[in-house]
């Protein structure tokens, strides 16, 4: 019965995404009831309309765990979020591209998510997400950042500081360059993707539970420190999430980064960190597969006033691996490598309305025929290299996420248009799979409407 109220809830949801589309347009990861709670518009915490970029002010008002209010009661803690797709690749796909669809030219609900988000009591806020879509036609647990937050005076000083619980690392960080929210912000799910990543590169997103402490002194100098620890197969099953494997006790993480808000532009450097001991079988004892993941990163923002606004946003991640347990059970032809990630994007936004953005990433990594030359069709790598390149183009245009917009805050709609091309994929520019399938041919255009009410 849950999964036919859940496919009737697609199917309207589908139906209603495709007359948007061809109609008008959407988008938004700016939360509506963040916007009630301020009295602000969606544009005083977020670049180009609504998120999930974040401007200076939205950056402080997550580290203040979203408590921030304009003082005035009954404001209902409650958004949703719907985001209708349409997927194109230059290649049709080997077979279907998930199931309920074709292998080309297939149109989703994306994302229907609901979300408790914003101020729970003094000093305590958060945001937890709960999303549902058409390729697993189910609900899941999605992000959740939930802090507590204050403020002292050290050394004549200002100090916030708190703690968040989350259960994805990077996506309680502040800063637009990290995984959790960095660039694209959304992505097709239905066309094929490179097969190797760093850990920290979403590898651990809501299978784990973990807990930070963190502080921004002077406004300028931030520090993060915390661990995480994996949620129980049974738990998991009961919130509908995939893992992937065990951390062996508590996996530390930690972030610097020095941060300069100058009204007019703001700026930051910083480094990341993780490192994971994992056992892939969940099996307690044993040998594991050991993730040690640092990175840089560093972004620019230009918010002038506000008619034109620039920003630029990098991060580098190089990641050590011992997959003991993996080698162990056949999987790997060798005990130690390495996998390093480079992601760039800059952006335009006229009057938070019109935006343009450019992205290219770099995957680079050790050759480990076992681990990656799985024999897939459209997902194997014929030479065993994690190697992939590309870059991304996004046009959108948002109308609606302004404080003079209509439905202000409660409506929030954004259109755009990506175009994802590869030069090289998992491995190779021509038939990296070994069955003829050329980088070039998972090329993709992404038309998405993203509707945040």
């Amino acid at each position: 019965m849950y999964n036919n109220v859940f496919n009737l809830k697609g199917t309207l949801f589908k139906l209603l995404g495709f007359f948007m589309v061809i109609g008008f347009a959407q988008s938004a990861f700016a939360l509506p009831s963040f916007a009630r709670q301020t009295g602000e518009d969606c544009i005083a915490c977020h670049v180009g309309g609504f998120g999930p970029q974040l401007t200076p002010h939205g950056m402080k008002f997550k580290l203040g765990g979203y408590t921030d209010t304009d003082g005035k009661s009954g404001k209902v803690p409650l958004s949703a979020m719907l985001v209708q797709g349409f997927t194109h690749t230059s290649k049709d796909q080997s077979g279907d591209a998930a199931p309920h669809f074709g292998t080309n030219d297939n149109l989703s609900l994306q994302e229907l998510s609901m979300f408790v988000a914003g101020r729970f009591a003094d000093h305590v806020g958060g945001m937890i997400q709960i999303t549902g879509n058409d390729f697993d036609r189910r609900f899941a647990m999605d992000n959740m950042d939930i802090r507590f937050a204050n403020t002292a005076q050290v050394a004549d000083k200002d100090m916030l500081y708190g703690i968040s619980l989350n259960n994805n690392p990077t996506v309680q960080d502040p800063f637009n360059t990290l995984a959790g929210w960095r660039f694209p912000y959304m992505s097709s799910e239905l066309a094929p993707g490179p097969n190797a990543s760093p850990l920290l590169d979403g590898g651990l997103s809501q299978q784990v539970m973990g807990a930070t402490a963190y502080t921004l002194f002077d406004n300028s100098f931030y520090a993060e420190f915390g661990g995480y620890q994996s949620i129980s197969r049974t738990m998991l099953n009961k919130i509908n999430v995939d893992g992937s494997g065990r951390i062996n006790g508590v996996a530390p993480y930690w972030r610097l980064a020095y941060f300069k808000d100058m009204k007019k532009q703001a700026f930051h450097v910083g480094l990341f960190g993780m490192n994971a001991d994992i056992q892939p079988d969940y099996a307690s004892g044993g040998p594991t597969d050991k993730y040690n993941d640092i990175g840089v990163d560093a972004a620019y923002q230009f918010l002038g006033t506000r008619e034109h606004i620039w920003t630029l946003n990098s991060s580098y991640t190089h990641e050590r691996r011992s997959l003991d347990a993996t080698m162990l059970g056949g999987g790997a032809s060798d005990r130690k490598s390495n996998v390093n990630r480079l992601d760039l994007s800059t952006s335009y936004h006229y009057m938070n309305t019109y935006g343009i953005t450019l992205g290219a990433f770099d995957i680079n990594g050790s050759k480990d025929q076992l681990l990656y030359n799985t024999g897939e069709q459209d997902a194997g790598s014929l030479n065993g290299s994690p190697n992939s390149r590309g870059y991304i183009v996004q046009a959108d245009w948002t109308p609606w996420g302004k404080e003079d917009s209509w439905g202000a805050p409660w409506a929030n709609v954004r259109l755009g248009l990506q175009y994802t091309g590869y030069t090289k994929f998992n491995g190779a520019s021509k038939n990296y799979d070994g069955f003829g399938r050329d980088a070039k041919d998972n090329n993709t255009l992404f038309a998405f409407a993203w509707l945040s009410f």
